[in-house]
């Protein structure tokens, strides 16, 4: 490992932590040298979801990992949609482990439902968890960092928070707005030696992207009517993919993204702030701002 990539000594926390990105990047950090705090609901954050939910036995997954990396590992139950919650834990996390050096606020939920079909739940909730439950996280994390005299916000927005997104409008709004937000939190933390950047990956392959729902989106977007047959619809979707991403990939590894957030994290990118890196697969060609 790099001198400059070396975590030791550091604290990371990490939330949507039970699997997928969350999991390989708590796993990455930790190989790094980093303790990692994993903080996931492990349950269902919304009816409107078309994929199971995470678990405790995924967290407690992700835990064994990080600890099979001779780490540290603390694992919270919580729903970042709960502001007093997260500052609760960031409270015993501080309490009990020092301080925090390293925030990768990652959790988040997708759907998709045309906008003149959407009841209040299909906009709401993923605005409230991705956009408004991020913004929890770095609140309540952010003083600790300053305590500490420095540190790394990662935010993990997405290739649909820089382009519109057919059916998929408020994922789209609530990843865009979290560029705003890492922007922004770039501007006022930086006095404090706390850099503020976002990782963009494109379609990874977790459970949020295979399902029938976001094949079918996947297909609306590429100009086919999905055909409702699930497994016909994942080979159509997979070839669409493949067309559209320059690498010709359909799916990213979550462990394609996590390299991101250790970089991000580390000495190496001590001067970096207020911008975004993505793993895509090449399809960031397609996006022009």
């Amino acid at each position: 490992m790099a001198a400059e990539h070396d975590l030791s000594g550091k604290v990371a926390v990490v939330t949507g932590a039970a699997r997928g990105i969350g999991r390989a990047s708590a796993v990455a950090l930790a190989h790094a040298g980093a303790d990692v705090v994993g903080i996931d609901i492990a349950a269902s954050a919304s009816p409107i979801l078309a994929y199971a939910p995470g678990t405790p036995d995924d967290l407690a997954e992700t835990g064994r990992q990080v600890e099979g990396s001779g780490r540290r590992w603390l694992q919270k139950t919580l729903d970042q949609r709960d502001s007093a919650g997260v500052r609760r834990v960031a409270e015993e996390i501080e309490q009990g482990w020092g301080g925090v050096d390293i925030v990768f606020a990652n959790a988040g939920i997708q759907a998709f439902k045309p906008i003149v079909e959407m009841d209040d739940a299909d906009w709401r909730d993923q605005i409230e968890v991705n956009l408004n439950g991020t913004a929890n996280v770095v609140r309540a994390f952010a003083p600790l960092l300053v305590r500490r005299g420095g540190g790394r916000i990662i935010i993990n927005s997405s290739t649909q928070g820089q382009h519109g997104t057919k059916y998929g409008a408020s994922y789209s709004a609530s990843k865009w707005g979290l560029l705003g937000l890492m922007k922004s939190a770039a501007l006022e933390l930086g006095e404090h030696q706390i850099t503020v950047n976002a990782v963009i990956p494109g379609l990874i392959d977790t459970t949020l992207t295979r399902h029938e729902q976001r094949y079918a989106q996947a297909l609306a977007e590429a100009g086919q009517e999905p055909s409702g047959d699930e497994a016909k619809d994942e080979q159509a979707a997979i070839e669409a993919q493949r067309r559209k991403t320059p690498l010709g990939v359909p799916w990213l590894a979550p462990e394609d993204v996590a390299p991101l957030v250790v970089f991000l994290a580390s000495d190496a990118a001590r001067m970096v702030s207020g911008t975004a890196f993505a793993a895509t697969g090449g399809d960031s060609a397609h996006v022009t701002s």
